[in-house]
């Protein structure tokens, strides 16, 4: 039960940073719809079973499983994640990523800046965001003119900060 509560309080700050986050970045209304499908059954069940604290409980199901049908059941119904913008490329004949339009660029963006305020807490700075951005392989795993853009985002937070970056953010259309 009490990963129960921890889970629902951990999920409910992030998104509530978000939604600040793009309220600050010109697209409030669409934060307001962020993450909502993490308090559906697939989703909150095991997020509170696999409860870490510090990252995702999607890596303690896959560890478990094999796979996380949490993350599944996410990547398929939110458009800020670059894993929702694959399509079959009719010339290569293969799944292939396709650029994401900016608006859900924009919530992947203050997704990435918030998770990292809500998992690092008071450890959080700006570098927190795109540290993680270069540790992963998302970046191999996005359009290029995607992962170009988030990426001078998060460069953008590193070396001129909130305040100026979501500003640039919110002046593009």
């Amino acid at each position: 039960m009490l990963h129960f509560i921890k889970h629902f309080r951990t999920i409910t700050r992030h998104r509530h940073k978000v939604i600040y986050h793009c309220m600050k970045c010109g697209i409030f209304w669409q934060g307001l719809r962020h993450d909502l499908s993490k308090y559906s059954p697939t989703e909150f069940l095991p997020g509170a079973r696999f409860y870490l604290g510090d990252r995702s409980p999607t890596e303690a199901e896959r560890r478990e499983y094999g796979y996380s049908m949490a993350w599944i059941h996410h990547k398929g119904r939110n458009k800020h994640h670059f894993e929702y913008w694959t399509d079959y490329n009719n010339q290569t004949h293969r799944m292939e990523a396709v650029e994401m339009p900016l608006r859900y660029v924009k919530e992947m963006f203050c997704d990435r800046v918030a998770a990292g305020k809500i998992y690092q807490g008071d450890n959080y700075t700006d570098h927190n965001p795109i540290d993680y951005f270069e540790k992963g392989n998302a970046k191999n795993l996005m359009h290029p003119k995607t992962a170009a853009l988030l990426e001078s985002w998060l460069r953008m937070l590193l070396d001129e900060g909130e305040e100026k970056t979501f500003a640039y953010i919110k002046s593009l259309k």
